[in-house]
């Protein structure tokens, strides 16, 4: 069933520009539009190769399906490999990353959400990252959210100097590549990452299609699935958040899942936990039978 969700606007908690951040996504934002200009076909390629790196292992593998919803377990230093790729899609360290999410699942599409597009469809998607305090908050407010990685010296370190990954990455892509490789692998690159990052907070809360009656709005969305790397599967997540599973159906892509898929494969992850709509089916029609005797009754 498609869906479209008119939002009613609401008003900010905190309206005042955090102008250190708007000025960095400016500057991207510059140098993404002067990328047009200086495009390769080696420079587009690396772009590409990056855009996995940062936006399906270090985002969707990394933080969001692993360190968020502790959906499998890796080594340690596997773990700490998938967090670093998760810094060079400039999305902030993980701590930041994962208490916000954690803080969006618990309020979703209520008074502290922290991008609902019950605030407006523009906050939603990259409002709440230019203003008010979502992404800003002390270490020891958004440690409350994220007991487990508070306690990881690693996870404090790089969530402190986040910038270094992406930074170093820049500094790398123009001394071997000049300025293509510069604005298009670099700059264009996390642009677009972030945009599509930002879809997931904004188009699958408004637009597509609802499999579960979740107390959001979340939706899934197969075109916001193919530029996330699987993450437009959103109702499914919030229906199942723990499951390192989006896709519940073959058709519904989900390319994040099948990376954890072979990592199990290769004895990389362990205990991963998966939802199966024939069981979700079963388990409810085990639920109905139970019932029966008691409606039979009355």
């Amino acid at each position: 069933m498609q869906v479209k969700v008119d939002l009613p606007e609401r008003s900010r908690q905190d309206n005042q520009i955090n102008w250190i951040t708007a000025s960095i996504m400016f500057g991207f934002h510059v140098g993404a539009v002067a990328a047009f200009f200086f495009i390769t076909w080696k420079a587009v390629i690396a772009a590409a190769i990056l855009w996995w790196i940062s936006g399906s292992l270090g985002i969707g593998v990394g933080y969001h399906r692993l360190l968020t919803h502790r959906g499998y377990k890796t080594p340690k230093w596997l773990e700490y490999f998938l967090t670093i790729c998760g810094t060079v899609a400039l999305e902030g360290g993980p701590i930041f990353w994962v208490a916000t999410h954690r803080i969006h699942h618990q309020f979703s599409d209520k008074e502290g959400d922290p991008h609902s597009p019950i605030d407006g469809k523009c906050w939603a998607h990259m409002g709440w990252i230019l203003m008010g305090k979502s992404l800003h908050q002390d270490t020891k407010t958004l440690s409350r959210y994220v007991p487990d990685l508070a306690k990881s010296k690693f996870h404090v370190w790089i969530t402190k100097y986040h910038y270094l990954a992406p930074v170093s990455i820049l500094v790398l892509l123009y001394a071997i590549g000049g300025l293509p490789f510069l604005l298009v692998a670099g700059f264009l690159r996390t642009v677009l990452g972030l945009h599509c990052t930002w879809l997931v907070n904004s188009a699958t809360h408004t637009w597509g299609s609802r499999r579960f009656a979740t107390r959001d709005l979340s939706t899934n969305s197969w075109w916001v699935a193919i530029f996330t790397f699987g993450e437009g599967w959103h109702n499914n997540h919030h229906a199942h958040p723990v499951s390192a599973r989006h896709g519940l159906k073959w058709y519904e892509v989900d390319l994040n899942w099948y990376e954890i898929w072979a990592l199990k494969k290769l004895g990389l992850a362990r205990h991963v936990y998966r939802v199966k709509l024939s069981e979700l089916r079963e388990q409810e029609s085990e639920k109905l039978a139970s019932t029966r005797p008691e409606l039979a009754s009355i």
